[in-house]
């Protein structure tokens, strides 16, 4: 997932675990613990259904009652551990880490191995399936992704196709074996890029911080970026069902870049275009829970509830507290501690901790960052982080949405 923002602000001030204490319904007490085959043809249709037997973050996702918080991190997988610095230099191209089967699966079991989270995600990246529809990319090592026939003409849609899962045969091989490497034991995760921030790309030609050139296109050119957005739109839902299909329990949508549009826009040239990939997949798979992740959605987050998913993904600048009571008590939450926690005192990421599970209630959250695991993220902290989850428990769950956590 490294196409995925990696800027972080560090200074995100918290407050102790008792102003908590006293201002909301938990009381959190912690149990002791020591930190520590190919696809060729593809038929779209989903056989998950809701189950008893299904793990705790799918259990958690559709608001069925846990006993704690399950738990994973937004890339988690990658670059601040050393097993994967390691094969890194053996295999240094990104794209092959990232579409051989082999190096996917053991990729994305490294976390797995070493703190056993709550939800194993698949080892890929947002822009992975856009070869399989007409649009070539490369990766490099300074300007990282970079498409070298930006589509800003309607002679450039014209190497737009339906998508084909014979070049995307290392992603549903790889969900399988996952599938079958963590039985029950925790969600396998899948995800894709919402069409306004795959668009950012195709347009812009890569990475950009300004993204003048597609926010003019929504004036100057709308016709043509509404084609490439309902083509994206297509593609994307199509390539969910087909991560389902093969093994997928849970997917997350990731609008990085929905963000950078002011509100209004983001309704007009995003939101329309997710909410059409949640209809058609809640069409084939209705019980598989769809998460909506946006950097810097706080200024969206009203707005991003009607899109049809199943849990909104909170980014660390926006209050859980606040969040919950902005979204309501029908949609899930995920998230949200900051990041730059994991390279604080342990007591003090514990203490956030806490205190985002109990400013999120014990029903419908997944305990996650509100941003990627950063690059020199200390290993024992991530252990710390999955210990600690793992340390809480609901000892009940009321209609009332309280409970308290031994």
């Amino acid at each position: 997932m490294d196409t995925i923002p990696t800027s972080i602000n560090s200074g995100f001030g918290w407050k102790s675990s008792s102003f908590f204490l006293q201002s909301n319904s938990f009381n959190l007490i912690s149990i002791p613990f020591k930190p520590k085959p190919s696809l060729t043809k593809f038929t779209l249709t989903c056989s998950a259904a809701s189950s008893s037997s299904d793990p705790l973050l799918v259990k958690a996702a559709r608001g069925d009652p846990v006993n704690r918080p399950p738990a994973w991190m937004m890339r988690q997988a990658g670059r601040y551990m050393a097993v994967y610095r390691k094969l890194a230099k053996k295999h240094p191209s990104f794209r092959e880490r990232s579409e051989t089967t082999d190096l996917i699966v053991e990729i994305s079991l490294q976390p797995w191995k070493a703190f056993r989270p709550d939800g194993v995600i698949i080892f890929s990246d947002i822009l992975t399936p856009l070869p399989a529809f007409g649009i070539d990319f490369d990766i490099e090592d300074v300007r990282g992704p970079v498409i070298q026939s930006p589509i800003r003409s309607e002679e450039g849609l014209k190497v737009l196709h339906p998508i084909d899962f014979d070049k995307l045969r290392f992603v549903g091989d790889s969900l399988k074996i996952l599938r079958q490497e963590v039985g029950g034991h925790a969600a396998v995760l899948g995800f894709v890029g919402a069409p306004w921030t795959l668009a950012t790309y195709i347009v812009e030609g890569g990475t950009t911080r300004t993204y003048t050139t597609i926010k003019s296109m929504c004036h100057t050119a709308p016709h043509i970026l509404k084609t490439l957005l309902s083509h994206l739109t297509k593609a994307i839902a199509d390539y969910i069902i087909f991560q389902v299909e093969s093994g997928a329990h849970c997917i997350q949508i990731f609008d990085s870049w929905g963000g950078q549009l002011p509100p209004e826009m983001w309704e007009r040239w995003s939101k329309p275009y997710i909410k059409e990939i949640v209809n058609l997949v809640k069409k084939k798979c209705p019980d598989t829970p769809l998460v909506l992740y946006i950097n810097g959605n706080g200024g969206l987050l009203e707005r991003m509830i009607d899109t049809g998913v199943d849990v909104i993904g909170l980014d660390w600048t926006v209050d859980m507290a606040d969040g919950r009571r902005r979204l309501g008590s029908g949609i899930g939450v995920q998230g949200n501690v900051d990041p730059a926690y994991l390279f604080s005192p342990l007591t003090a990421l514990t203490e956030e901790i806490q205190r985002v599970v109990r400013c999120a209630g014990p029903k419908q959250h997944i305990l996650n960052l509100g941003h990627g695991v950063l690059v020199g993220t200390p290993e024992e902290a991530v252990a710390h982080f999955f210990e600690v989850a793992r340390s809480l428990k609901f000892d009940t769950v009321s209609q009332n949405n309280t409970a308290s956590v031994v």
